[in-house]
This record gives C-alpha cells, sequence and structure tokens, in this order.
C-alpha cells in the first residue's frame, strides 16, 4: 500500500483504495464487473437524505454505491439498501433493539445483516450469529464509520477473509480476493 493510503479514514483514503479497486476490475476480465457499483450524484444523495437515509451512507456511496464482495458479502449501493430496510423492523423475542429510526441496514454478511447507527455512524451486526442474527443478545460495534469498515474490514484480505469465511483452500477463487491482489491492496 501507499503511505497515503495508510494515513488517517478519510474520503482521500477510501478515494484511492476505490479508484485502485476500480482500475485493477477494468483490467480483470476473470472477476466479475458487477463487483463494484458506482456512484450516486448530489441531487440523488440530497432526495435519499431528505427521505432519512442517514448521511454516512450517502457520503459513502458518492465514492462506491455498493460492494458485492462475494456469495457471502455484500455491501448495499442506495436503492438496494433502501429496499433492504425491513431488516430494521422490531422482531418478537428477540433481544437486538431493532428499530428504523436507530438503524439504518447496508449490507449482509453471512446472512447477518449489518446496520449503521443513525445516531453515531458506527457500524454495527451480529456476525457471528450468522442468519440467527436476531437472536444475537447484542450487536457488535464492527467499525466506526462505514468508510473504517469497507477500508479495515473488506478492503483488507485478511479480516475479508475471516469475515467471509473464505477457507484457505479457496482463496485463490475468491474474486474480492483477486480484485484486492491485483489493486495491490493485498498484505
Amino acid at each position: 500500500m501507499t503511505s497515503a493510503s495508510q494515513g488517517p479514514h478519510g474520503p482521500s483514503r477510501l478515494i484511492e483504495t476505490v479508484d485502485a479497486l476500480r482500475m485493477a476490475l477494468a483490467e480483470t476480465p476473470d472477476v466479475l464487473s458487477f463487483t463494484l457499483g458506482g456512484t450516486i450524484d448530489g441531487e440523488t444523495a440530497a432526495a435519499a437524505e431528505a427521505d432519512g437515509v442517514p448521511r454516512e451512507f450517502l457520503d459513502f456511496c458518492r465514492i462506491l454505491d455498493g460492494a458485492s464482495c462475494g456469495p457471502s458479502v455484500q455491501l448495499f449501493g442506495l436503492a438496494e439498501a433502501e429496499g433492504h430496510q425491513f431488516y430494521c423492523e422490531p422482531v418478537v423475542d428477540s433481544p437486538l433493539p431493532l428499530s428504523p429510526e436507530k438503524l439504518f441496514c447496508v449490507g449482509l454478511i453471512n446472512q447477518a445483516a449489518v446496520f449503521v447507527d443513525r445516531a453515531g455512524g458506527g457500524v454495527l451486526g451480529a456476525l457471528e450469529e450468522g442468519a440467527d442474527w436476531v437472536d444475537a443478545d447484542r450487536f457488535d460495534q464492527l467499525a466506526p464509520t462505514i468508510e473504517a469498515f469497507f477500508l479495515e474490514r473488506l478492503a483488507t484480505p485478511a479480516e475479508y477473509r475471516r469475515l467471509a469465511l473464505v477457507d484457505d483452500e479457496l482463496v485463490e477463487y475468491d474474486d474480492w480476493l483477486k480484485l484486492l491482489r491485483r489493486a495491490g491492496l493485498a498484505d
């Protein structure tokens, strides 16, 4: 990684990382092109914010409107996120504080919903539970921001492998890991 990409989190590091991924994707015919979403414009972001979409998520989507990192890891783009807010609704007998007023669903990892906390902007989830995430006792903070989540968890090969449960035998076949390597983001 470049020294600039090792600096504090922020839009410039996110932009550098996404640009490197986009360049690698353009040069990689064996990786699915839908892996990286596009971007949203200011008008779309303003309309979505007026509809209650958290600004932190919209700022991220202005740089990267979603990423399909593999069969078990998806960070939604704006349109897809808007269609998945049912995950925020309270579930009978779930100890989790599910509420559309408090949470905004931004993705899925191993069938567990991933949320942005509307109050603090942190990324939350109960990933250890997988498809049974609604039965978890609490949410874990996965990252302080969505940018940090993408950079530290999804664009970092070791963390992505852990989150996506990629077996050692499958590392060389995982498209997202191929893309990270080709973008110069491998450990």
